[in-house]
């Protein structure tokens, strides 16, 4: 954790003088217990951004490749990233994340699964909603809005908690899980529409 702390602390100093970054609703993160993070992806600054905002600590999945790479597996898992390997269902990467979450912690993932080459935002997969649904964590919408500029400002948007009572409730199906993405996916809009500069 003090690594974390540290690294934290160098990606303020960065978000603060080189972004000028603005950081709302933090208010909206408990302050126990399991949460996912739910954020819209436009750049690789986006993971410490995420993690920099909160005080909690931030766990994140990462492609299995940059785990490869001594120096950075080294740092990367410091900042609390764990491996996934894209493009094909990771058990061992759902089990991680669903441990994660039973032990209260706090995932921060991109629904869209992959950065936006535009900027807006993309199509939502299903594995987000698969989490949420599987656990009991709290899920908060989170819009990045940019583009990450020197000397520009970036905003991060902690939004409310979800509301996935009913869609916990309901029988598991491909149609639930659609439903939850879109939900989360809506939300994160909203939030981004909201905010934008």
């Amino acid at each position: 954790m003090s690594y974390y702390r540290t690294f934290r602390s160098f990606f303020r100093i960065i978000f603060s003088l080189v972004f000028r970054w603005q950081v709302i609703g933090r208010e909206h993160i408990p302050k126990e217990g399991p949460v996912i993070l739910c954020a819209n992806h436009i750049s690789l600054w986006d993971p410490p951004l995420l993690g920099s905002g909160i005080e909690r600590m931030v766990n994140f999945m990462a492609k299995e490749e940059l785990f490869r790479i001594p120096v950075l597996s080294f740092l990367i898992t410091k900042f609390g990233a764990f491996p996934v390997k894209r493009g094909a269902g990771d058990r061992a990467a759902i089990r991680t994340t669903l441990k994660l979450l039973e032990d209260g912690k706090v995932l921060g993932i991109f629904p869209e699964g992959t950065r936006s080459k535009t900027g807006e935002l993309g199509e939502g997969m299903p594995g987000t909603a698969m989490f949420a649904l599987k656990s009991q964590a709290t899920v908060i919408p989170v819009a990045i809005i940019g583009p990450y500029r020197l000397f520009r400002p970036i905003k991060i948007v902690y939004g409310e908690p979800i509301d996935l009572t009913q869609l916990r409730e309901a029988k598991p199906s491909a149609d639930t899980l659609k439903q939850t993405t879109d939900l989360i996916m809506q939300r994160i809009r909203e939030l981004h529409d909201q905010h934008r500069f």
